[in-house]
């Protein structure tokens, strides 16, 4: 790559791949969570991941940061190899964006504290800079109000879009998302929703796990179905959904729409 990444990344074309992977296998134990897995995710391109529970998203997911290992195959974020561990995977992990079903806020921190604390640790940051910034993002999604205030002090939903300002404060390349509304009540999905939108309009490259259907017919820009730890089938949201090829995803559809 160029000494000076931030040319390089202005410069890049759009719709360069920017998430590839190629051939990953993963077992937990005897179980083959993930099978021959190849999927290419472009700059500014938003890949919601559906599938029946233990289809191996979540496995996906954290697989492309090395939250979980992997034996076989490769991945590449913006053309380098995702690094077993040490600093280079703490670098590579700062450009990754991951947002949990569990929103994994620190609890003894602010709002604050919690949004600066990556980019000043990690990216140097100076504290100032860092806070000007963490209140910009944290306006953007809304709880900008809430600065002072802990975690606990918090509903759920405002806690998931700190989360969000928090990913978002480290200026990542791609956002990974976790079933980032499943542990959330029912009314405050839509206000997490809304700041995913957001993001996927003004071109944040997105990898979402999730069961929002309705999100997934609005924002993707292609709709991956996992089952039994394999790619099934992929495309636009109007191609999935009204044309599923495979007799899982259309059995799943048929069960997930009714309801």
């Amino acid at each position: 790559m160029p000494a000076d990444d931030d040319v390089a990344e202005v410069q890049a074309a759009p719709g360069e791949p920017l998430v590839v992977l190629d051939g990953v296998n993963k077992h937990f134990g005897d179980l083959h969570v993930l099978k021959d897995i190849d999927l290419t995710v472009h700059q500014g391109e938003v890949v919601i991941v559906i599938g029946p529970s233990g289809s191996g998203k979540s496995t996906l997911c954290r697989t492309i940061n090395r939250l979980e290992t992997y034996e076989t195959g490769t991945i590449t974020i913006d053309g380098v190899p995702l690094p077993d561990e040490g600093a280079d995977l703490a670098r590579l992990r700062a450009d990754v964006g991951m947002v949990f079903q569990s929103f994994n806020l620190f609890a003894h921190k602010t709002i604050l504290q919690n949004v600066t604390l990556g980019p000043i640790k990690v990216r140097k940051q100076k504290k100032d800079q860092a806070e000007e910034r963490a209140m910009e993002l944290l306006a953007r999604v809304g709880v900008d109000h809430q600065a002072s205030k802990y975690p606990a002090q918090l509903s759920g939903g405002q806690q998931q879009r700190v989360a969000i300002a928090r990913s978002l404060a480290m200026e990542p390349k791609v956002m990974l998302f976790d079933e980032p509304t499943s542990a959330l009540d029912p009314e405050m999905i839509n206000e997490v929703l809304d700041v995913m939108t957001s993001l996927a309009k003004e071109g944040m490259t997105m990898i979402v796990v999730t069961h929002e259907m309705g999100f997934a017919h609005k924002a993707a820009d292609r709709v991956v179905f996992m089952s039994d730890g394999a790619i099934l089938e992929q495309g636009t949201p109007q191609e999935f959904f009204d044309h599923p090829k495979t007799d899982r995803a259309k059995d799943f559809l048929g069960k997930i729409l009714t309801h």
